[in-house]
């Protein structure tokens, strides 16, 4: 199957979720064996085109992001010389879309469009307009399905999948000797809330515990202050940026993994965690799904404030040790992949192609 992405900026412009998840489905595609070409704009600095990364192929439709006419005017063009079977698109910006809805119309093939959850400050009409364009629109989870809804796209014509991890790396790695039972990961920024986290483990400080927090950014001065403040920095300690191997062996080493962000569109560290075997505290907060991995399981507890956080640490004690949740391979790569393979089918035959 030959698919062709449409998006101006890739996670070799810029390292946001929504890139990595572009990335990550172009990657999965070209691995199995279709044919993947991104139209992009460049992020090299020599004269080629063409570049291609492990097995995908970039073509660069225009010499850099700002040229973003260039780009738009381009696409359709250059698809139509090229062929597509699939027309898959980044949502934004939305002038991207029109221009693959209308390389879609030209090689007659269906455009699907992913929408990571970017609101717009205003949902009126451009990011109504590309939305619904487009034969479906794929989100990671059900906050960000609801979010599609209001700007006018039937529930009918959107597809939830969700991010996808491996497995295999899960089962393979060696829990972490020096794991915190308590685990929190995610960028230290204004929306990671990491002090509900501390105040929570504050009202433990009498009871034996440990936590260990990944991740860097600005605000890590100030929850390792705040730590301090609070009595409880001789037992957390803040490890920085890692890389996947050791994120798993350290939330295999865990027992507890605490999500507390107040906005996340897809927690994937959280479901990393969860199938390494952590048990799952999630506070919730109106503009995050991670209580959506959490629904229905007697190893998640959704909590509102951090004395109930406090009390479900305590609580989670009670429950085994694991190393791995096998109710979590339904989130491996292969089997987020079938999905994309099984929407781009079922588009195809809509239109009378296969």
């Amino acid at each position: 199957m030959r698919v062709a992405f449409v998006s101006m900026e890739t996670v070799h412009h810029r390292d946001a979720e929504a890139n990595r998840r572009l990335e990550r489905v172009a990657g999965l595609l070209s691995a199995r064996g279709h044919d993947v070409t991104v139209y992009t704009t460049a992020w090299w600095d020599d004269y080629d085109v063409v570049r291609e990364v492990d097995g995908v192929r970039y073509n660069a439709v225009a010499g850099d992001p700002d040229a973003r006419r260039s780009f738009m005017v381009s696409v359709p063009f250059e698809i139509q010389r090229e062929g597509a079977d699939v027309i898959h698109a980044a949502g934004l910006p939305p002038g991207q879309v029109r221009s693959a809805n209308l390389a879609a119309s030209l090689v007659r093939a269906p455009l699907t469009v992913e929408w990571y959850g970017d609101r717009p400050r205003n949902p009126g009409s451009p990011h109504r307009r590309a939305l619904t364009a487009a034969d479906r629109v794929i989100v990671p989870s059900r906050l960000v399905k609801t979010s599609v809804r209001e700007l006018g796209v039937g529930q009918e014509r959107i597809d939830v999948i969700p991010n996808g991890i491996d497995m295999d790396l899960v089962r393979e790695a060696s829990p972490a000797e020096d794991a915190g039972q308590i685990v929190y990961a995610r960028r230290l920024d204004e929306g990671a809330n990491l002090e509900s986290l501390l105040l929570g483990l504050a009202e433990l400080r009498r009871r034996d515990w440990s936590a260990t927090v990944i991740g860097d950014g600005p605000e890590r001065e100030a929850y390792e202050a705040q730590a301090r403040d609070l009595r409880i920095a001789d037992r957390i300690d803040f490890v920085g940026e890692c890389d996947r191997e050791r994120r798993v062996e350290l939330y295999k080493g865990a027992h507890v993994f605490a999500q507390t962000a107040t906005r996340c569109v897809f927690p994937t560290e959280l479901l990393w965690a969860l199938a390494s075997g952590c048990v799952g505290m999630v506070e919730y907060q109106a503009d995050s799904s991670a209580h959506e991995l959490v629904e229905g399981r007697t190893r998640g507890f959704r909590i509102t404030d951090p004395e109930e956080l406090a009390d479900a640490i305590q609580e989670a004690g009670d429950l085994e040790h694991r190393t791995v949740d096998e109710d979590f391979a339904v989130y491996d790569d292969g089997q987020v992949l079938e999905s994309y393979l099984d929407r781009y089918l079922s588009l195809q035959e809509a239109k009378g192609i296969v």
